[in-house]
């Protein structure tokens, strides 16, 4: 989790959906947020309140992403779209339409305004999908109150005037078409503002009320002026304007660009039917010296051509230059024209800017990113050589000795270059000259031959003419190598490292009581190491990957060791006959009890191995006849 700590410092306080992901880049878990801050926080945080699969999902999270919008209906809209589009195994909404709720506005003379599980071919309009069915339900109930709609399934106009009106009509909530005390003209008025302000546009609702409260006023009737006043106000709060959902059912994509002088991010929205279903980021490469809109011309040229569906629409926040040109290519990729357009107001404008925001917020994080990388590798190095008094450092190889009891001893030795490991180049050594429990001896071994290697291979190019860059197994040696062990392992390496005549420097890392680092070894002296330090870190790492290795190693050729039989001894009994006395006896013992004849009549063997098996375990004995 500590690996996360600074992403988590970097997180908006704001709305917004998160994506978990695995290492593959697989979307593991969707999920909404009004304080993303907070709420991604707390999957990195001990508790026991969790469940096996939430545990289970953390343990898989490799990184995570964010999509701020300005709501919390926003952030259910999109979470809905998105786990419909990556369908995230975590999630634990269904996977199909009747997981998520919709409003219905009923195609009835006097409509109905309702929660509804699914969408159905019945001629209403559906308003939607939510991915909190409880918002969804507290949204229709106040839409029923705010619009005056009516809630009953009376059966009209075949109903009007045969019942009394219902309390709703008493508490002002509903005009009572059932009674007909309204015309269907009338209340279509208030069925038209309820399916605009579904639609996200509450502001000719909010001016018409506003009309209407001033009449009110005016005809001394502050009673209704005040009724007025008070669904303006439940309308402004309920007025989450559905950005993520509302852009006509049209398909486009919406690229922003943002800029910083050392380079950019380019942040693209997919809609696809009108829905947010996803969105990319391209790292771009540029200068304060860069034209912005020949910086966006390239982006479009570059994203567009690898692409397999164009969208008939691209916005983006300024002009690109040679936006001909680029129409005419894009247009004759996909067949169709394609247009690139900056919008100016109304809801793809607002949905450019919440592009924008995320592009600068993704590239903010980004350069911190790269920041941070930079210190922990490259800047931990530099900071190594200058413990060290080194001029600089590139590449270190670290060794560690493994074994028990002297059983099947192994060296490992791992590379690093510019503070990241390069595990290709790491390389296991079975120790084949030393017995029983030597270290030193041990560690001489493994340096001698891979430096005496490397010596070969260098020779070798040089023959050939060719340079000692070129790629071989061993033929880079290190800045520094750096031993899981103190002054001994040391001078064991000083001393392998003069018999060959190579001048490379060598440090030991030594360990506490509690066996963690605590310093180096280095020219005959300790050098404290401060543990808050990024050097540290890095020694820390490279001594638990060393070790890691070197232990992989061994347990492996431990349980090689463990799987061997007894009958690997016996001379003259393959792999077949092994498998076929073993398939038929099932275990050494009973092998061991067989005659000889019982063991000739087993499929593969004959007479004389037969024989052999026997007279293996019953040495000094004669073979039954």
């Amino acid at each position: 989790m500590k690996a996360f700590q600074e992403e988590l410092k970097k997180l908006p306080d704001r709305p917004g959906v998160y994506l978990m992901h695995g290492e593959d880049g697989e979307v593991l878990y969707v999920g909404k947020a009004i304080d993303l801050k907070k709420r991604v926080k707390q999957y990195f945080v001990k508790t026991v309140n969790r469940g096996p699969q939430i545990l289970k999902m953390i343990e898989e999270i490799a990184w995570f992403e964010t999509i701020t919008v300005d709501n919390e209906t926003e952030a259910l809209i999109l979470e809905c779209n998105l786990i419909k589009e990556h369908k995230p195994r975590y999630n634990t909404l269904l996977m199909d339409d009747k997981a998520y709720p919709y409003i219905c506005l009923t195609n009835e003379m006097f409509p109905r305004l309702k929660y509804a599980h699914q969408m159905k071919r019945d001629g209403s309009e559906y308003f939607g999908p939510y991915a909190d069915k409880g918002a969804a339900k507290e949204t229709s109930r106040l839409l029923q109150s705010l619009f005056s709609l009516r809630t009953c399934s009376r059966k009209l106009p075949e109903t009007i005037g045969k019942e009394r009106p219902c309390l709703n009509y008493e508490m002002h909530r509903c005009p009572a078409p059932c009674a007909g005390f309204v015309t269907a003209e009338e209340y279509a008025e208030n069925v038209q503002q309820a399916r605009r302000f579904l639609k996200g546009d509450s502001t000719p609702v909010i001016r018409r009320l506003e009309q209407k409260m001033a009449e009110a006023s005016e005809a001394l009737d502050f009673e209704e002026a005040a009724r007025i006043r008070d669904r303006i106000a439940d309308i402004r709060a309920l007025a989450d304007r559905q950005k993520v959902s509302d852009t006509g059912g049209e398909d486009m994509d919406i690229l922003a660009l943002a800029l910083d002088g050392t380079g950019g991010m380019a942040e693209v929205f997919f809609i696809r039917d009108g829905r947010m279903i996803g969105r990319d980021r391209v790292r771009v490469e540029a200068g304060a010296e860069d034209d912005p809109a020949e910086i966006l011309s390239q982006v479009l040229r570059q994203f567009y051509s690898g692409t397999p569906f164009l969208p008939k629409v691209i916005l983006t926040g300024f002009k690109p230059a040679d936006k001909d040109a680029l129409e005419a290519m894009l247009a004759a990729k996909s067949g169709r024209k394609t247009e690139i357009r900056t919008p100016q107001k109304g809801e793809k404008k607002a949905l450019m800017a919440l592009a924008e925001e995320n592009a600068a917020r993704a590239l903010k994080q980004d350069l911190e990113r790269i920041a941070r990388e930079e210190s922990r590798t490259v800047g931990a190095q530099q900071e190594l050589a200058g413990l060290l008094g080194l001029d600089g450092i590139h590449r270190l190889e670290a060794y560690d000795i493994s074994h028990i009891s002297g059983f099947a001893t192994v060296g490992s030795m791992v590379v690093y270059e510019d503070g990241r490991p390069k595990k290709n180049e790491y390389r296991k050594f079975r120790i084949k000259f030393v017995e029983g429990v030597n270290d030193y001896a041990s560690l001489a071994e493994v340096l001698y031959r891979r430096f005496s290697h490397g010596l070969r291979e260098k020779e070798t190019l040089r023959e050939q003419g060719l340079y000692e860059s070129e790629e071989g197994s061993f033929v880079r040696f290190p800045d520094l190598i750096l031993m899981d062990g103190g002054e001994g392992q040391v001078n064991a390496a000083v001393q392998l490292l003069a018999e060959l005549q190579l001048v490379i420097p060598v440090c030991g890392m030594v360990k506490d009581d509690k066996h963690r680092t605590r310093g180096l070894v280095f020219g005959g002296r300790e050098i404290p190491v401060d543990s808050r330090s990024e050097a540290f870190a890095l020694l820390t790492r490279i001594q638990d990957e060393t070790h890691r290795f070197a232990i992989e190693y061994h347990r492996s050729l431990r349980s090689k060791a463990q799987v061997h039989s007894l009958l690997d001894d016996i001379p003259g009994v393959g792999p077949k006959r092994r498998r076929s006395l073993m398939e038929h006896f099932g275990s050494i013992e009973a092998i061991r009890d067989a005659g000889a004849d019982e063991l000739a009549a087993i499929p593969g063997m004959n007479r004389a191995s037969a024989e052999t098996v026997y007279a293996f375990f019953h040495e000094g004995e004669l073979p039954e006849n």
